[in-house]
C-alpha cells in the first residue's frame, strides 16, 4: 500500500487564464473595468499596519453589520467568506448530506460539479433549453438533496424571473435551495425578498464583480437565523479567522458609497447593450445578457478561431471546449476604450463575412 492510496483526487476547477502582459485587454474573467469606490483606497491608505499582528475579529462583525444594514436584514441573517467561492464551497459541505444527488443546470459555473466532486455529494446536471434557460419543471417534485441556480446564469448571462425562482424554492421545501447572485446587480432580479417566507433558501452575492473587488476576496450570503447558524458551525470547525482586516474594512467602505456603486453598474450596462448591438451587426447571436459579459458565437467562424485569433491581438475573451457551448465564448465588459478596440479589430478580421 502506497500513502497515494490515501489521497482524495479530484479534477480541480481551472480559472480563466490570469496572463503576465501588461499590454492587453482582460475580457476573460469578469472582472470589473473599474477601480473600487474611492472610500476603499481611503481606509486601506489610513489603516495601521501595526494591527496586522492581531488577528482579525473572527466573526467578520463590522462587515455583518454593514451588510445587514445595507440589505435590510438581520445581522443573524449574514455569513461572510473569501469570496463567494468559500461561501458556496462551504454551503455545499454544510447542507448537501443526505445521500441523495444535487440538482444544478448542465451549463453553468463549473465549480458546482468541482465541489460536489470533492465532498463526495452525488449530483444530477440538468440540461438547459435550447436557448439555453433553466426549466423550472425540471426542479419540480424531484426526490433530491438539494438544489443549486445561478441566477443570472453563467456563462450564459441568461436570467430567470424572480416568480420562477419562487417555484423551484418553493416546491422544494425539505432541502436547501442555494440561488448564487455574482451577477445580480447588472439585469437580475434578487432572491432576498423571498427570505420572509422559506427558510431553506440560500442567496449568495459577491464583491467580485458590481463592486470590482474581485482582488479582496469578498462573499457573502443571506438566510434565516437557523440556517446561517449551521453555515457558521461548519465555518468555524473550518477556519476560525477567514476574513482579514484589510477585506473587512474594505467591505465596509464599499458599501458605505452606494452612488460610486451604482454609478459603475451603469456604466456598465450602457456599455453591454451597446456592445450587443454592434456584435450583431457583426453576425453574432445570442441571448439578451443579464450580467457584465456576453456570451456569443458567430454564424459562420468558429469561436475557436476568434478567439485565438483576439489573444494574437492581445485581447483575451474566454474559451469552453465543452459540449454545447465549443462554438460561444464568454467576452466580458471592459470600458469603452476597451470594447472599442474589440469592436475594431472584430471587424477588421470578419470583414464581409458578416
Amino acid at each position: 500500500m502506497s500513502w497515494e492510496d490515501g489521497v482524495r483526487r479530484v479534477v480541480p476547477y481551472v480559472p480563466g487564464e490570469q496572463p503576465k502582459r501588461a499590454d492587453i485587454i482582460k475580457l476573460n474573467t469578469n472582472e470589473c473595468p473599474y477601480p473600487p469606490a474611492p472610500g476603499v483606497r481611503r481606509v486601506l491608505d489610513e489603516m495601521d499596519y501595526g494591527e496586522f499582528r492581531l488577528y482579525p475579529d473572527p466573526d467578520s462583525g463590522v462587515l455583518v453589520k454593514a451588510l445587514a444594514g445595507y440589505y435590510g436584514v438581520s445581522e443573524k441573517q449574514v455569513f461572510v467568506g473569501v469570496g463567494s467561492d468559500d461561501v458556496l464551497a462551504m454551503a455545499f459541505l454544510t447542507f448537501f448530506n443526505t445521500g441523495k444527488p444535487i440538482l444544478f443546470p448542465d451549463i453553468t459555473y463549473s465549480f458546482y460539479d468541482v465541489w460536489a466532486d470533492l465532498f463526495r455529494i452525488p449530483f444530477e446536471q440538468i440540461p438547459l433549453d435550447e436557448d439555453f434557460k433553466i426549466r423550472t419543471e425540471d426542479y419540480l417534485g424531484r426526490d433530491c438533496g438539494g438544489i443549486v441556480i445561478a441566477n443570472p446564469n453563467a456563462p450564459t448571462g441568461v436570467a430567470l424571473p424572480l416568480s420562477e425562482i419562487e417555484r423551484i424554492v418553493s416546491a422544494n421545501r425539505d432541502v436547501v435551495v442555494i440561488v448564487d447572485e455574482a451577477y445580480v446587480d447588472f439585469g437580475g432580479e434578487s432572491a432576498l425578498p423571498l427570505l420572509k417566507k422559506y427558510d431553506n433558501l440560500l442567496v449568495v452575492q459577491t464583491f467580485s464583480k458590481s463592486r470590482a473587488m474581485a482582488g479582496m476576496r469578498i462573499g457573502y450570503a443571506f438566510g434565516r437565523e437557523k440556517l446561517i447558524g449551521y453555515l457558521l458551525d461548519c465555518r468555524f470547525s473550518f477556519n476560525s479567522y477567514p476574513m482579514n482586516r484589510p477585506a473587512l474594512a474594505a467591505g465596509v467602505a464599499a458599501l458605505e458609497d452606494k452612488a460610486y456603486f451604482q454609478e459603475i453598474c451603469g456604466k456598465i450596462i450602457k456599455t453591454r447593450d451597446r456592445v450587443e448591438e454592434a456584435l450583431r451587426e457583426l453576425g453574432f447571436f445570442f441571448a439578451d445578457s443579464s450580467t457584465n459579459f456576453v456570451f456569443a458565437s458567430h454564424r459562420e467562424v468558429p469561436a475557436k478561431e476568434i478567439f485565438e485569433m483576439l489573444k494574437d491581438k492581445g485581447i483575451y475573451a474566454r474559451y469552453f471546449a465543452k459540449p454545447r457551448i465549443d462554438n460561444y465564448l464568454r467576452i466580458t465588459i471592459g470600458t469603452d476604450v476597451e470594447m472599442a478596440r474589440l469592436l475594431e479589430v472584430l471587424r477588421e478580421y470578419l470583414g464581409g463575412r458578416c
